[in-house]
């Protein structure tokens, strides 16, 4: 299972990732939602073990060793870092990738037998930026696979080919399922496609917001009521009241 809590790398100016916290177990599919490139990328980088995160706690089967993650995880089509260039043929693609396979699995260098294999025949003359959305991807996936240390897929922004969720869910759905095979998937999304209901997570959804500054309300004098006006003589009063009296006026009579 990989497991992340409060992860952070930090950039020039504002968080190039802000503190994020997700889980995503074999079997299942993981969809992270990040609005900017920048963060979709820094995320995808540092749960693939290829960067280092400034704070936080990253492990994969409670190993949180940067070699062992990346060992166990690839990372697929990263804008800018290991997504295929566009002048290459699928032919030298399948080539150069099945190179970097570690050689106890990937037997001869030679892309016509994979290419069988696995059903790409049909694209093996096109280029790269000539495949559909939903060949691309599982040609790209197909060669993630291809070393079978890799139990841990993370997807950076697949959806960035196609608007249509179609062209990328399936099949990402059909790899976190393959009972044969029980990977763990994540992949790092623009949105959420509306109608999915499975795992999910936010980029920042860590982030420690301060506390808003309590109000205190200050209670108003209230202007005194008739009634108050009423029961409430004023000193000129209190003393006509009391010459009224008849104590008052015997000291009145003494004092003459």
């Amino acid at each position: 299972m990989l497991s992340v809590q409060q992860l952070q790398i930090n950039g020039r100016r504002d968080d190039l990732l802000p503190a994020t916290s997700l889980q995503a177990r074999r079997g299942e599919l993981l969809l992270v939602a990040g609005e900017g490139q920048d963060q979709r990328t820094a995320l995808a980088l540092a749960l693939s073990g290829r960067m280092k995160p400034s704070n936080g706690v990253l492990s994969w089967d409670n190993n949180s060793k940067t070699k062992k993650i990346r060992l166990a995880s690839a990372l697929v089509d990263s804008p800018g870092v290991n997504e295929p260039e566009q002048h290459l043929s699928v032919r030298d693609l399948v080539t150069e990738d099945l190179s970097l396979i570690p050689r106890r699995y990937r037997g001869a260098l030679l892309s016509k037998p994979w290419l069988k294999i696995n059903s790409f025949e049909d694209i093996a003359g096109l280029w790269v930026e000539q495949l559909p959305a939903v060949r691309r991807l599982e040609l790209l996936t197909a060669l993630a696979l291809a070393d079978p240390a890799t139990d841990l897929l993370v997807l950076d922004s697949p959806d960035r080919h196609s608007a249509d969720p179609s062209a990328w869910l399936p099949r990402l759905e059909a790899l976190a399922s393959d009972a044969g095979r029980p990977l763990a998937v994540v992949a790092v999304v623009s949105a959420l496609p509306d109608n999915w209901a499975g795992p999910a997570a936010v980029i920042g959804n860590s982030v420690a917001h301060p506390p808003e500054p309590e109000t205190v309300e200050v209670a108003e004098h209230a202007p005194a009521t008739n009634e108050q006006a009423t029961t409430s003589p004023s000193p000129a009063h209190e003393l006509q009241d009391e010459a009224s009296e008849p104590e008052f006026q015997d000291l009145q009579r003494t004092a003459k």
